[in-house]
């Protein structure tokens, strides 16, 4: 469907003949990077010039040696050899200060003959600024386009002053702000269970869901990025662009017609009826150790943790309680989306009423192993011939058990393991 919904925007450019990613020999790289540029290769749609710029005292043997232990984590050692020594004989290297004219003219030289090269930006944000305006100045930016990390600045000042310094060097038809997040299929796949089913619309709205809830669970810690996290935060890092991304695919009105500028307009609709939030609507909270972690201040007010009530006043959504919730440290590895269905309005059973107080959902699961379920209430000599629902079913409240709901926000920090920081840094007043 992606490929489909872009077609709006294909056709726009050449296609690149060069591929430059900044921060090379990063987190990210080694993570996301590498394994989709592998795949690329292995389906036959990357054969241009692939350059890593980084500043770590690295040569291209380094980033050779780094680019295939990536791809051997990712596929557990099961990768396409012939996609990988293609892969590796594509790769060039540039290393250099970001902040020294040098270090650009190099790359330049790398270019060789490429003359519309694909720049991409897998660096702190603090460094995009400084590499645009040094591609700019080499002379590097003319029918090239550029691919920007998430997150596009700090505040609203800081994205606009960055939004300035990426327009002063590239056409914005050649401007990507992305957030990677978005290219995962389960999260793409959210948007095709939407809208190319219809049994879903009619009760996909404020009549019929009582409550959507969002998680976003990590059991790792910063993993040594401290410095970085201190910049950031639960909130910058995955709430305010992964979680409200999600938001707007499960909130966004259907799309007039095929194409992403389509999607991104009735997105933008739901980020205009969002209710601005308040103390009583956010809780904060950090994993003990943190304050222990390299580059991280010992006092450290920077949340690890962070949950939040969200409205969306539309005329589909008015009075739904959106929960979104993500941490580090946390018991369990997960990414999912519950959908809460209002009970029916007359208890005409005895035993209809579940023990956890939820009639019905609909659950998404991103990760790990994703899946899509219903919980329906059935009798009980009918749930023994109902093998794969129930059997869905509970697999899924057992993966996620002691999820906070909705009825249990004003106690949220109070919740089970899964969803509660260590230590509270903030809760809603009075609580």
């Amino acid at each position: 469907m992606l490929g489909v919904m872009m077609d709006d925007i294909d056709g726009c450019l050449a296609a690149a003949d060069a591929f430059v990613f900044f921060g090379a020999t990063g987190d990210l790289a080694h993570k996301m990077i590498f394994p989709a540029l592998h795949q690329m290769v292995k389906h036959g749609t990357l054969d241009v010039p692939v350059i890593g710029v980084a500043s770590s005292k690295w040569g291209l043997p380094q980033l050779r040696d780094y680019a295939r232990d990536s791809i051997q984590v990712a596929d557990m050692g099961a990768g396409d050899a012939v996609a990988l020594d293609r892969l590796l004989s594509l790769l060039g290297y540039v290393d250099g200060d970001y902040a020294d004219p040098n270090t650009f003219m190099a790359l330049k030289q790398e270019l060789g003959g490429s003359r519309r090269p694909a720049y991409y930006l897998a660096i702190p944000p603090s460094l995009f600024a400084t590499v645009i305006q040094g591609l700019r100045g080499a002379g590097l930016t003319h029918d090239a386009r550029v691919i920007v990390e998430k997150p596009f600045g700090r505040d609203l000042a800081s994205a606009r002053e960055l939004n300035r310094v990426v327009r002063s060097a590239f056409a914005e038809s050649a401007i990507f702000r992305i957030d990677h997040f978005l290219g995962k299929e389960e999260i793409m796949n959210l948007l095709y269970f939407r809208f190319a089913n219809s049994f879903l619309e009619p009760i996909w709205n404020r009549n019929y869901v009582a409550s959507v809830q969002i998680t976003l669970a990590e059991r790792i810690g910063v993993q040594g990025r401290g410095a970085f996290y201190e910049t950031a935060g639960c909130l910058r890092d995955v709430v305010e662009n992964h979680l409200f991304q999600v938001v707007a695919l499960l909130a966004m009105e259907p799309p007039a017609y095929q194409g992403m500028s389509a999607v991104q307009n009735e997105k933008f609709n739901v980020f205009r009826a969002m209710r601005p939030l308040g103390t009583h609507d956010v809780v904060r909270g950090q994993f003990t150790g943190y304050r222990d972690e390299a580059g991280v201040a010992k006092d450290s007010d920077v949340e690890t943790f962070c949950a939040l009530r969200l409205f969306i006043d539309s005329w589909r959504w008015a009075g739904v309680p959106w929960y979104l919730r993500s941490g580090k440290c946390l018991a369990e590895t997960a990414a999912e989306v519950l959908v809460e269905l209002k009970p029916p309005p007359q208890a005409l059973f005895t035993d209809s009423a579940p023990a956890d107080g939820r009639a019905n959902y609909l659950r998404f699961r991103l990760s790990p192993n994703p899946e899509i379920a219903l919980a329906a209430g059935s009798s009980i000599r009918a749930r023994s011939s109902s093998a794969i629902s129930a059997s869905s079913c509970c697999s899924t409240r057992k993966q996620t058990r002691n999820n906070p709901t909705s009825a249990c926000w004003p106690t949220l920090w109070k919740a089970p393991e899964l969803c509660s920081p260590a230590r509270t840094l903030s809760r809603p007043p009075g609580q």
